[in-house]
């Protein structure tokens, strides 16, 4: 039996990770870790042990003291914090990791790193500018016109991301998050008023195995956030496009030709219809990964679309099936989900299958 570790196992996207395998055809034994002393209480995995933030110098030693004990082979780390410590740690580390290249992590967690790399490859990426003073807001204005999109160079979930409408917005909102301590960088982008697309993608040496995009149409609670996106939807369908796959491919292949593991894209349609590419998610899978999961059960009979499920086999050198690069699942695939309601996958307007949290 294959034991494995799942860190941020009490989050949302550890949570969707582990039901994917708790689906899976054969079964694990899964630890989890936690840096929330509540959340713990909420992870589903076999046994779950509290640790220090990942920016904490000790996280690493405490991680390895869990993996001894529970005699762990496999780490997948979760939250964008405990991937970027584990990637550069995983020499340290006493059990093996499916990760992209150090080098390839640390670019995709850097929003203008990326896009400058996007753009040198001829990826479409949003236009973007470098928030150093207030002339470069001008400049934002200038080039971009009205709305700008402001957001801060790292971090998930629309981390310091709000339409700016003018120069004293800008620079209000930049001044109102430096009060608070934060040490953030800032970038202007073009806004991007299209659809809101995720491309989830699972990569062996540099070859593709298997992908699916998606289409976010809401968002959970969005009039809290003053962009309306606060990390994760509350209702999502999968689309069929060949442009978004081809896009998506492509900026993954720019960041390193060899990817390995997880690669999950996300793009915003610009004023011309072109799917722009925003970020990735490098190493770890986007929030609702059980959507794709379940569907594969349900929809196909298969494990397929289990992305969870195949990127640990290959993390154990396992062989895969041969299976479709692209929309594995069908289309128009809605999964619609709710804080304390449980999800539900529906296609052509009829609930599916039985309903989870």
């Amino acid at each position: 039996m294959k034991r494995i570790l799942v860190t941020g196992a009490g989050g949302p996207a550890g949570i969707n990770f582990v039901m994917s395998l708790k689906i899976a055809p054969e079964k694990m034994f899964i630890v989890g870790t936690e840096a929330n002393v509540h959340f713990i209480h909420l992870a589903s995995t076999n046994r779950c042990y509290l640790v220090p933030e990942a920016t904490e110098d000790r996280y690493i030693d405490e991680l390895n003291e869990v993996i001894l004990k529970e005699e762990v082979e496999f780490v997948h780390a979760q939250p964008d914090a405990e991937v970027a410590i584990i990637s550069e740690n995983r020499e340290k580390l006493k059990a093996n990791v499916f990760l992209p290249s150090k080098k390839a992590v640390r670019v995709c967690q850097d929003k203008l790193e990326s896009a400058k790399l996007w753009r040198k490859n001829d990826v479409p990426v949003a236009r973007f500018i470098e928030l150093r003073d207030e002339g470069d807001v001008d400049k934002a204005f200038e080039v971009f016109g009205s709305p700008i999109w402001i957001r801060a160079r790292q971090g998930a979930g629309g981390r310091g991301s709000t339409p700016a409408y003018n120069k004293e917005t800008a620079l209000s909102w930049i001044s109102y998050w430096k009060s608070r301590n934060v040490t953030w960088e800032f970038i202007a982008q073009e806004h991007l008023p299209g659809r809101n697309i995720g491309f989830h993608s699972l990569w062996k040496d540099g070859e593709l195995v298997t992908s699916m995009a998606r289409e976010r149409l809401r968002y959970i609670y969005p009039h809290l956030a003053p962009s309306g996106i606060t990390g994760t939807p509350s209702i999502q369908r999968t689309i069929h496009d060949n442009f978004v796959n081809e896009i998506g491919t492509k900026a993954v292949l720019a960041i390193d030709s060899d990817f390995n593991g997880i690669a999950c894209v996300d793009l915003k349609e610009n004023n011309g219809g072109v799917p722009c590419v925003t970020e990735i998610n490098a190493g770890r899978m986007f929030t609702t990964s059980f959507f794709f999961s379940y569907a594969s059960r349900v929809l196909r009979k298969d494990y397929y679309a289990n992305i969870p499920y195949l990127y640990v086999k290959l993390a154990f050198n396992e062989s895969i099936p041969d299976i479709p690069k692209y929309n594995i699942l069908p289309e128009n695939i809605y999964w619609i989900r709710h804080i304390d309601a449980p999800a539900r996958l529906v296609k052509d307007g009829k609930v599916i299958g039985e309903m989870y949290h």
